[in-house]
């Protein structure tokens, strides 16, 4: 894998995306563990055992899937890549080079992306070819988190929400805000609450969106197509993003899943239908000459 060395934000947007994620999660990791978690089992019995053990692996490949993403260089930069003089490799007149089919120029990163999917905030960077594997492993363990923690949250705050007013519907509704005109206890934890269950909404859609797209052998800038040329069938389009070893990179991003394709030379419908002709032909040929 190669490292990304720049690996700071491009623009305020991105900057106040990312800090919020790399403050959040410590956040509410503490308050599930350490405020949600003891109300419900006695510490260190052994259902909380389990439970804390869940909870620092699931925050164990939140954290090193998302240094994954951020990490890996999945640009063009510092590649000599030679063009085939296929008719779907463009130039790019910002990197002055010639970019292979399913790369995209980032006006953000400042570079053309393989198999570029789309730029993400909460990481600062594009996710392409080498990443996009960590991006949905990634997003899949939010998602596994924000349902986890919901279950628990939503019988914990019974005990601290009675709504006898309109005051208490908004501190409920709008907890951000109310927590700045008063600062309790509470409020912040109704906070803490309601971002994940919105966490657990926005990565769920993610989820259904970027699975789907995954399934049909597309990327984001190629959503719109009826029929997609690079689409291999649902299996074989799984492992073009996860890897031969799909079934083990949900333990861990160290775990190394050989990608079937380079990103650059793509295998179209086409070119398949292609080649089984000439081989076809090559076999009649030979059988004819015996």
């Amino acid at each position: 894998m190669q490292i990304r060395t720049r690996i700071y934000p491009k623009n305020f947007g991105d900057a106040c995306v990312t800090v919020f994620m790399f403050t959040i999660i410590p956040l509410i990791y503490y308050f599930e563990l350490w405020v949600v978690l003891p109300k419900f089992y006695s510490t260190w019995s052994l259902l909380y055992a389990f439970h804390f053990c869940m909870g620092n692996f699931i925050l164990l490949n939140v954290c090193s899937n998302l240094m994954a993403v951020i990490l890996c260089d999945t640009s063009l930069k510092n590649k000599i890549i030679p063009s085939d003089g296929g008719r779907k490799w463009k130039f790019c007149s910002v990197c002055e080079t010639v970019t292979p089919p399913r790369s995209w120029h980032c006006n953000t990163c400042n570079t053309c992306i393989l198999k570029r999917d789309h730029h993400c905030m909460f990481t600062s960077c594009c996710i392409g070819h080498y990443n996009h594997r960590y991006f949905m492993v990634f997003v899949s363990y939010i998602f596994l988190a924000t349902v986890y923690a919901t279950y628990y949250n939503l019988y914990f705050i019974q005990d601290y929400i009675v709504v006898v007013s309109w005051l208490s519907v908004l501190k409920i509704v709008f907890p951000l805000a109310t927590l700045f005109l008063e600062f309790t206890e509470i409020q912040l934890y109704v906070f803490f609450i309601l971002v994940v269950m919105l966490g657990g909404f926005f990565t769920g859609t993610l989820l259904f969106y970027h699975l789907n797209l995954i399934l049909k052998g597309r990327v984001t800038p190629e959503r719109k197509e009826k029929m997609s040329p690079y689409d291999k069938g649902k299996i074989e389009n799984f492992k073009i993003v996860f890897g031969e070893r799909w079934y083990l990179v949900w333990l861990s991003p160290l775990i190394k899943s050989e990608l079937p394709c380079d990103g650059i030379n793509w295998e179209t419908k086409g070119s398949v239908k292609g080649s089984l002709i000439i081989i076809y032909i090559h076999t009649v040929f030979k059988f004819l000459h015996k």
